[in-house]
């Protein structure tokens, strides 16, 4: 094998593990915000983590973060939580997430 070939593996199993984190990363942060949401519906213990659960799946529905959001701001419409609320607590719990799966590593 050439230096160029083990570069070229290494490179690319640096990519796979980036991309295997950030998926994990986003789930993660989709549960997060599915149990903020669940709390915000008066929901707890079994019924708050199927409607996380229900909320990670949603992000399966097309590529991007929007059907995550549109499923919360559907649920979330009537109770006074803006898209703004929203939206920025997508962003911190993005952060969390990420301080969450560094340190389950």
């Amino acid at each position: 094998m050439t230096t160029f070939t083990e570069r070229e593996q290494g490179f690319e199993a640096k990519y796979r593990h980036d991309q295997e984190t950030r998926f994990k990363i986003i789930a993660r942060r989709n549960k997060l915000l599915g149990l903020w949401a669940a709390g915000k519906l008066g929901l707890a213990g079994a019924e708050a983590e199927a409607y996380a659960r229900k909320i990670v799946i949603s992000d399966f529905e097309e590529p991007g973060e929007e059907d995550v959001y549109r499923a919360v701001a559907a649920d979330l419409g009537d109770k006074g939580v803006s898209e703004g609320d929203i939206r920025r607590r997508m962003a911190q719990l993005i952060d969390e997430a990420g301080r969450q799966i560094a340190d389950e590593a």
